[in-house]
């Protein structure tokens, strides 16, 4: 049992990371229906600003962190007003291409920029360890838990509470009935993805200290991708629970199915649910009159 419990506690942690970064995918697609593959790079570069921020600059871990988001939001406020903007209207596939090539861009320039070298970053939780009734709990995946669910009620108050909040809801459901209102849906749209790039920094500095960081860790958006689709794409809430869903099978099928089986657990379970749920579990059909 204390096994059983363990395997529970680290995989909802890195289900909480997959979960972080599926909810980027969702607020992108639900405001402009794009998909946005380089949500694993903007993941990676949010934990190499902070990263710079941190150990470089010899700032505070807290400081650091804030101001890392900050500058990722302004980041990917950019990317969408700059490039991908210039392109909507055009076929799905035109997206899909600009994104991964953006991710591919990334990249490059990290590893141009930082170097192929693997980095550590400390976080004020790394010389601590609980212990409850044999189960080992580190205060780093502890972090993890609680820093999700506070950032998850955070954006419920947004969402319910703020007029960017609405105004984004507004437009991800209606564009054109949005604009008739009055609002900006241009900028409404960049600060989607501000706050998605935000988001994943978050994702990428929680994740630092489990994986490292290094110029691959943003191949994360693949299984971030999945739990997206599994939890139903145009899910919020689907997202973060399809990112657990896949953090739990991943840590016991490591343990209980044959070696190697933990790499391909998250594509496996996407296949079944497509077969029996094509809308993910969460997600509802959509119809559309023409």
């Amino acid at each position: 049992m204390d096994m059983f419990f363990q395997l529970v506690i680290n995989g909802l942690a890195v289900g909480c990371i997959y979960g972080l970064v599926a909810l980027g995918f969702v607020l992108i697609y639900k405001a402009g229906e794009v998909v946005n593959f380089a949500q694993g790079e903007l993941m990676m570069l949010g934990a190499f600003v902070a990263f710079t921020l941190i150990v470089d600059f010899n700032l505070n871990y807290w400081l650091g962190l804030a101001l890392a988001v900050l500058a990722m939001a302004a980041f990917g406020w950019l990317l969408d007003s700059v490039v991908v903007r210039r392109i909507i209207g055009q076929p799905q596939f035109s997206t899909v291409m600009l994104t991964i090539g953006l991710g591919v861009m990334m990249r490059s320039g990290v590893s141009i920029v930082w170097g192929p070298e693997t980095r550590s970053l400390s976080t004020p939780f790394d010389q601590m360890v609980f212990q409850v009734s044999g189960v080992m709990i580190s205060p780093i995946y502890l972090s993890i838990l609680i820093t999700t669910v506070v950032l998850c009620a955070i954006l419920a108050l947004f969402f319910r509470f703020t007029r960017i909040g609405l105004a984004m809801q507004a437009a991800s459901q209606n564009q054109l009935a949005a604009y008739c209102l009055g609002i900006r849906v241009k900028r409404v749209l960049s600060s989607v993805w501000a706050l998605s790039a935000g988001v994943a920094t978050i994702a990428g500095v929680l994740l630092a200290p489990i994986s490292l960081i290094d110029v691959n860790m943003g191949a994360i958006g693949l299984k971030a991708f999945a739990a997206a689709v599994i939890g139903g794409f145009g899910s919020i809430t689907g997202a973060l629970l399809g990112g657990v869903l896949i953090g739990l099978i991943e840590l016991f099928s490591a343990v209980y199915l044959p070696e190697g089986f933990k790499n391909v657990a998250a594509y496996v379970v996407l296949l079944a649910v497509l077969v029996v749920r094509p809308q993910g579990l969460f997600g509802t059909v959509g119809r559309k009159k023409v």
